[in-house]
């Protein structure tokens, strides 16, 4: 959204927020018969008159928000809104209107998106069986998916919650992964016994 009305800024679906614990509609477009902007975007600033969150000093986002700042810039006030923050991706909105659970997971961290694991075996098993040639690859594609085995897609989901606990225990990536390469290893002697390695880890 631009600070002002009009220009080119998304046409937003209506909004809503809470005035004497009363549920407001608010439409983010300006009506047909408005004298400047008619049918144009509200923008930032006049979305804020209208919740009484307006103030003459605001600008229209910091360039590093003070932290646990509520009320910083137009941005951080907006973003904070009950229904911005409620607002999901059209992504997930597509996914799930069509009864399938969209799971977010975390950027940049292929050890927590065991799903990449997933995409490696399958075009692991697209080379094996690859003859450089577009139709080959389409009849393969379907095969692929199928071959991944369950079982084998629960070991690494496993594997992804071990680094979870690792990273919330407060471990960096290298330590994490130590403690990782611990637990699937298997240098076991008795079901009773837990290895030197092991126990190092959480010593």
């Amino acid at each position: 959204m631009n600070l002002r009305p009009g220009g080119k800024q998304a046409h937003m679906r209506n909004g809503w927020y809470i005035r004497d614990n009363t549920k407001v509609v608010q439409t983010m477009i300006f009506p047909s018969n408005h004298p400047d902007f008619p049918n144009q975007p509200k923008g930032m600033r006049q979305v804020l008159i209208e919740r009484g969150l307006w103030n003459t000093k605001l600008r229209i986002e910091c360039k590093t928000c003070p932290e646990n700042a509520t009320a910083c810039c137009a941005k951080r006030i907006l973003e904070l809104q009950p229904d911005f923050m409620s607002q999901r991706s059209l992504v997930q909105e597509v996914i799930e209107e069509l009864g399938h659970l969209c799971i977010i997971l975390p950027k940049f961290h292929c050890e927590l998106n065991f799903i990449e694991y997933f995409w490696g075996a399958v075009k692991r098993y697209l080379r094996d069986h690859c003859d450089y040639t577009f139709p080959t690859l389409q009849a393969n594609m379907p095969i692929a998916l199928e071959a991944v085995n369950k079982l084998l897609i629960r070991k690494w989901h496993n594997r992804m919650m071990r680094w979870m606990d690792a990273y919330r225990d407060g471990l960096n990536a290298k330590d994490a992964q130590l403690r990782v390469q611990a637990f699937s290893s298997k240098k076991y002697t008795s079901h009773r016994r837990v290895s030197e390695r092991v126990a190092a880890v959480f010593d």
